[in-house]
């Protein structure tokens, strides 16, 4: 891709967020606030036996989302148990209990990731009524944890913090639908597949005989991109030409993966009744997006290393469709999403390329994050940073008139510290064990050394953030990998929701405290860069030690 077109694409890019930031944001902020419930949600009520009128304390939201959740993962793990006997599957067989577990939870928890290549394994009811469902559902779930966060600030006094049935049923029908059905069309038009045609065998010019799978592909692609699901419908995800079949498509799903996460501030601005205080979100958000997107275009125009020096370029893994350029923007897009999907292969960037992905997750996927989870992400970060801003001038610390006490900055940092442990402790106990660690490097790992190790600490980062994405170089289908990425998606989503939800109670239940002449404005550019600087010490001090035994050993060898 020539450069003058990347810099028109980003331009188209910046523009199309732009445009939708006030309108969508508006618009999600009005219907988390409405009192007014449609007809078919007034009936799905009466259904689930809900009182839309009513709303929760912070324990019983908690365990609404917690009940919700493992429905979830019981159901998709038994409807894939159970794949060779429904319709539409494609004569596939019933897929294994430890992938089953291990999907199951990827894509209840917003992960996707994806051990496995779906178009040979999933029949269309389970791609359909299990794993879509979940892009929906799981998505709905990140933007409700976010509203009550968001409502901890705007409350007084209050002991509710919103009803979990009402926000999943609303950011279901009234948001991510709708623009699913917009942008899955736009997807056709550009080329995507959409049919139920099954497998086709068709014969080539030369007489070969081959394969080739269809399904509703474009349907899918929308909410995954959306919902930052990131869940491929084919192997190569984005990157093959069914499901991303030309540049402009390409744009459109970067596009897509960022509307929402980056429409929320506004959505927060206009529920505080402060909107300088979504804008100055936005601007940490878009700060660290561009540093990182800079870092990682530079790393993969450099093509460090004898190889892709020898080549020309860092193209490995690319298509020839997108470029360095498309791919990196799109990297970039997914892994400080927790999106996950890719149009190139992350696994054969350059290694300090390939690093910016890690620590784009490491960071905590805040710039903007997933739907909800990049929201309520790094209005935890901008607590902390009110916190440490409180210690250097001797005030108690206060956000929009909250004040920063011990046991909100306690819920904080727990918030914080959970995915490194995740993220640390998975990847430790994978080369500690000794049955593991013969496993790992065996049958695991296909490029022995740094990268081998590399190739263990993205999954786990991935799994850990929810995101998604692989160094695909990785073979991750063995009992211990489903099982330890199973049990660190898990533990990565719901731990934190936990932290989240209850500092939202602990907000809500306070009183505002008047702004003085000492408070921290919170709105301005110091502010902004002070949330940025939290964002970089927290993820350097946490994470360094154990680049420099991966990408960073590898990159500057």
């Amino acid at each position: 891709m020539p450069f003058w077109l990347f810099v028109a694409q980003l331009a188209t890019l910046v523009l199309l967020l732009g445009l939708s930031y006030r309108p969508l944001g508006d618009y999600m902020a009005a219907t988390f606030t409405s009192k007014k419930d449609l007809k078919i949600e007034r009936g799905f009520y009466r259904l689930i036996g809900v009182d839309s009128r009513v709303e929760q304390s912070w324990p019983v939201y908690l365990r609404s989302v917690l009940i919700f959740s493992v429905l979830g993962v019981l159901f998709l793990y038994a409807l894939q148990r159970a794949q060779a006997i429904l319709p539409y599957s494609l004569g596939l067989p019933a897929i294994p209990e430890g992938l089953s577990f291990n999907t199951a939870i990827s894509f209840v928890t917003n992960t996707n990731w994806q051990s496995y290549s779906p178009e040979v394994t999933m029949g269309y009811t389970v791609q359909i009524a299990g794993l879509a469902v979940q892009n929906f559902l799981s998505a709905a779930v990140g933007i409700a944890v976010a509203m009550t966060l968001v409502r901890g600030f705007a409350s007084h006094r209050s002991g509710t913090i919103g009803n979990l049935w009402v926000d999943v049923t609303r950011a279901t029908l009234r948001i991510l639908l709708p623009l699913s059905v917009v942008f899955a069309i736009i997807l056709v038009i550009g080329g995507a597949v959409q049919n139920f045609n099954g497998f086709e065998h068709v014969t080539s010019v030369t007489g070969a005989t081959a394969t080739i799978p269809g399904g509703p592909v474009a349907s899918q692609e929308a909410i995954k991109e959306l919902g930052t699901n990131g869940g491929g419908f084919f192997n190569v995800n984005s990157a093959h030409p069914f499901e991303n079949p030309t540049a402009w498509t390409n744009l459109v799903e970067i596009f897509l993966l960022l509307l929402i996460p980056f429409s929320l501030p506004r959505t927060f601005g206009r529920m505080v009744r402060d909107n300088r205080q979504g804008y100055a979100i936005l601007g940490a958000m878009s700060t660290i997006f561009l540093i990182t997107l800079i870092s990682i275009t530079l790393f993969e125009l450099q093509a460090g290393g004898s190889a892709t020096q020898a080549a020309g370029a860092a193209m490995e893994g690319k298509e020839q469709r997108f470029g360095i350029l498309g791919s990196t923007l799109f990297a970039n897009a997914t892994t400080l999403t927790s999106t996950g999907a890719v149009d190139s292969m992350h696994d054969s960037f350059t290694p300090l390329g390939g690093m910016i992905t890690m620590l784009n997750m490491m960071t905590g996927e805040l710039a903007p994050g997933g739907v909800g989870s990049g929201l309520y992400g790094i209005l935890i970060i901008a607590v902390i940073a009110v916190f440490l801003a409180g210690l250097m001038v001797g005030r108690t610390p206060e956000y929009l008139g909250k004040k920063i006490g011990s046991r909100e900055i306690k819920l904080a940092s727990l918030y914080i510290l959970m995915t490194p442990t995740l993220v640390l402790l998975g990847t430790g106990l994978s080369f500690a064990i000794p049955a593991v660690e013969q496993s790992i490097t065996k049958v695991s790992i296909w490029n022995p050394g740094p990268h081998g190790f590399s190739e263990v600490l993205y999954a786990f980062t991935s799994a850990a953030n929810n995101n998604g994405s692989a160094f695909a170089g990785l073979t991750a289908n063995t009992p211990w990998l489903n099982a330890a990425l199973g049990a660190v998606m898990f533990l990565g989503r719901f731990i934190p929701i936990v932290f989240v939800v209850a500092l939202a109670g602990s907000l809500a239940a306070q009183d505002k405290v008047p702004a003085t002449a000492g408070t921290l404005p919170t709105h301005r550019p110091l502010f902004v860069t002070f949330v940025v600087g939290t964002v970089v010490i927290v993820a350097a001090l946490t994470y360094f030690p154990v680049l420099a035994l991966g990408p960073l050993a590898e990159g500057l060898h």
